[in-house]
């Protein structure tokens, strides 16, 4: 097993894991795990797209590291706990990833600047994007070595220092210059490929569909209770509630403290309801799991189907902006539930649609509605300025009521 003791070394892996992630037609993004004594655990790539196609919004790097690990130790595996463990990643971690390691609570040594999405943003590393009491929980674990050179890429060290680990602890402007050229090469074609999906004035209703049909029998493959609920598009009503309670019921069984996320389309057709799988990985919350199952989805029928044939797909099984994703609970100001905010901002990858500006609704808030808004004008400009993540309580009184009866 190779060990990397110097933070060059390890930038430098990552650095090949993001040409790599370029190769492949996704974003430029490459990490590695390492334990205290420098060995390497994993390295990868980001995993956004395969073969042209969304598989999976959530599959940054440092995501799949965490869940990689948890599920190694699932196996038996023995592992170091995670405070004794370096995630080196070539671009500084969105909001989705930052969430991620401050739930799982790993270390990390950043490579590039990511002024859009970064959560180190302004170069402060002070982390004002982060809810105030994970802050300094971000600064103990979060670090940016100095880059020595004399150009743009140059910088002082800032954050937290490197684990005694560590014998070199800065890195070369080259290799600084490398992960934001390979991230910056990619951003445009892959921001491309979330744009493909038709207008939703052109969008079918699914429940025209025989049952015999593909994109029916893979929705209820996904969901048995895909199809069975509707209502007035963007506004979910009391009808819901038992499927978000049941969902609520299995995410606490699993682990979680009893959040369910349901997707409705453009029509209010119910296609998904899933409940986190946090006995598994303290990451897989019922969001990541309702994301990630709908691109999969929609990635497994498209995959190696002809033009029409995927064409066919996304008029009846349309991009999640043009739906409602529907939480059983409001976020709050967790790791968990910043992961939550930044996965959502990696879903859409962009603006959502003039006329569906409450995309993002839950039923019963956790904190109040003027402090959530104040936490999501805090976030990263992309998520702030273009995403405008703007999560707001359904309207319907009878679902919060039904769901608050439960």
């Amino acid at each position: 097993m190779k060990k990397y003791i110097d933070v060059q070394a390890a930038v430098a892996v990552a650095a090949a894991e993001a040409i790599a992630a370029k190769t492949q037609g996704t974003f430029g993004v490459g990490g590695v795990m390492l334990d205290q004594f420098g060995t390497v655990l994993k390295a990868l790539h980001n995993n956004v797209i395969r073969d042209g196609l969304i598989y999976d919004p959530t599959a940054h790097g440092e995501r799949q590291l965490i869940d990689w690990y948890f599920a190694e130790r699932a196996k038996g595996r023995e592992l170091p706990p995670p405070q004794e463990i370096t995630i080196v990643t070539s671009l500084d971690p969105c909001c989705m990833c930052t969430g991620a390691i401050l739930a799982a609570g790993f270390n990390v040594v950043v490579a590039a600047q990511d002024r859009n999405a970064g959560i180190n943003h302004d170069g402060s590393a002070q982390f004002p994007s982060l809810p105030e009491r994970l802050r300094e929980q971000a600064r103990a674990i979060f670090a940016y070595p100095a880059v020595l050179g004399t150009s743009s890429y140059s910088r002082k060290s800032a954050g937290a220092a490197p684990k005694p680990s560590f014998i070199g602890k800065t890195i070369a402007e080259p290799t600084q210059a490398l992960c934001s050229l390979v991230f910056e090469a990619t951003t445009e074609n892959v921001m491309d490929l979330f744009k493909q999906d038709p207008p939703r004035s052109q969008l079918k209703d699914p429940t025209t569909l025989p049952e015999d049909h593909a994109i029916v029998r893979a929705l209820k493959r996904a969901c048995p209770d895909a199809l069975t609920y509707r209502s007035a598009p963007q506004k979910p009503d009391a009808g819901l509630a038992p499927y978000l309670v049941q969902a609520m019921q299995r995410d606490r069984s699993n682990g979680g403290a009893g959040n369910a996320v349901a997707l409705l389309d453009s029509f209010g057709n119910l296609l998904l309801c899933c409940h986190g799988r946090i006995k598994q990985s303290g990451i897989r919350s019922a969001f990541m799991e309702c994301t990630r199952a709908y691109a999969q989805l929609r990635y497994k029928l498209m995959h190696n189907a002809s033009a029409e044939q995927q064409q066919e797909v996304r008029r009846y099984l349309g991009h999640p902006k043009d739906g409602t994703f529907v939480f059983a609970l409001g976020p709050d100001d967790s790791a968990q539930s910043f992961m939550d905010l930044g996965a959502y901002g990696s879903t859409l990858e962009g603006p959502l649609p003039d006329d569906n500006p409450a995309q993002f609704q839950y039923v019963l808030p956790v904190m109040p509605a003027q402090q959530l808004h104040a936490q999501c004008e805090a976030l990263p400009p992309f998520y702030r300025n273009v995403v405008k993540v703007r999560p707001v309580q359904v309207s319907d009184q009878a679902l919060v009521q039904s769901v608050q009866g439960s």
